[in-house]
């Protein structure tokens, strides 16, 4: 049998490439490849898209989340809260900053944090807070905007899982001061390398983050403050571009797969995902749990079937961290790490894949 991958890049670039070829073609022939038409009219294009009032293209998503915050003014002596259970990159943009990270704990059934759960991580110091919209679905965000605006903070998202995601209508991005989106090449929406963008509330918080991105200069060879090189080049912002009007399809069809497997594995003694129905859910990932999740994982494997665990360690947990939140217990999110596992899932799998998924699940002992 045919080995069933967590992705398919080449499905995707067969069912796309006149248009993506086009696309490289037209930056070619321009000559222009940093900071032109085509990042200009990707950034109008998101902001649109997501209803945020500013965009600003970077050269990755751990950029974007590292430069927001440096736009809004974080820095040592301040404390940002995040979820613990997230990649290390969102806490890596705040150590970054020589800020300190605080580490919230999550909701087990949305593995989102909630407003409840920053706020009790709260400490005098905190000044901004990061929302990670996990797997694809938006944290409960009415609530976490208002606690940030009745304690003055800045709310700043890491939609990299979650572009085309709501809540209530709401885009994820268009929540906080900062939206920060990743383009990795794995994400609903990727680029063919590293890519990243700021939506922004604010013109002046915007303005920061075009002179930061641009080593700290709005005009060439004056440079207000020192900056960074993170400038989203025109072939990846074309390649995005050519993308971006298959996304909603894209999308669908990742919905539609995760439906058929709730279907074949409802009943079957693994947690399924859980939808707030408080908007769209975009399954960057199909998540599930299971007490037994590494020999299920070992069973998958054997079949020729990927899986991955999106994530093993929390980040308070990481070697990177550990050392410094030594009696930190976040009983949430280390639950999550022993028992989540993720499952094929993109545009391109098939009814027949996604059944052969779910055979394989069933047959396995609980």
């Amino acid at each position: 049998m045919n080995a069933i991958g967590m992705l398919d890049l080449r499905a995707e670039y067969g069912a796309l490439r006149a248009d993506i070829d086009q696309a490289v073609q037209r930056v070619l022939a321009s000559g222009h490849f940093i900071l032109g038409p085509e990042g200009n009219a990707l950034e109008t294009e998101i902001a649109a898209r997501v209803g945020a009032a500013h965009a600003v293209a970077v050269g990755s998503g751990t950029d974007a989340l590292h430069l927001a915050l440096r736009a809004a003014g974080i820095g040592p002596g301040d404390d940002v809260v995040l979820p613990a259970f997230t990649f290390i990159a969102t806490a890596e943009a705040v150590s970054y900053t020589g800020a300190r990270p605080v580490f919230a704990d999550i909701d087990p059934t949305s593995f989102n944090a909630t407003g409840a759960s920053l706020e009790a991580a709260l400490t005098p110091a905190t000044r901004a807070v990061i929302i990670v919209h996990l797997y694809g679905q938006c944290a409960e965000m009415p609530a976490i905007a208002r606690l940030c605006e009745a304690r003055g903070l800045t709310l700043i998202e890491d939609c990299a899982q979650a572009i085309d995601a709501d809540y209530d209508g709401r885009a994820a991005g268009a929540w906080g001061a900062f939206g920060c989106f990743s383009f990795y090449p794995t994400k609903n929406l990727g680029a063919y390398g590293d890519a990243g963008l700021v939506t922004a509330r604010s013109a002046t918080d915007a303005e920061r983050v075009r002179m930061l991105r641009h080593h700290g200069s709005r005009q060439s060879y004056a440079h207000e403050c020192v900056g960074y090189n993170s400038r989203l080049d025109e072939l990846q912002a074309a390649i995005l571009r050519a993308k971006l009007p298959h996304l909603a399809r894209f999308n669908a069809a990742r919905r539609r797969a995760a439906a058929r497997y709730r279907e074949g594995l409802a009943g079957r003694g693994v947690g399924l995902p859980v939808e707030h129905g408080r908007g769209a859910h975009v399954y960057h990932q199909f998540t599930i749990r299971s007490d037994q999740r590494d020999a299920l994982r070992a069973r998958l494997a054997a079949a020729g079937i990927a899986s991955a665990v999106y994530y093993p360690l929390p980040v308070h947990r990481q070697p990177a961290y550990a050392d410094a939140y030594p009696a930190l217990a976040l009983a949430e999110s280390e639950a999550a790490a022993r028992a989540v596992l993720s499952l094929p899932i993109h545009p391109h799998l098939d009814d027949a894949d996604i059944d052969r998924v779910c055979a394989v699940l069933c047959e396995a002992k609980p």
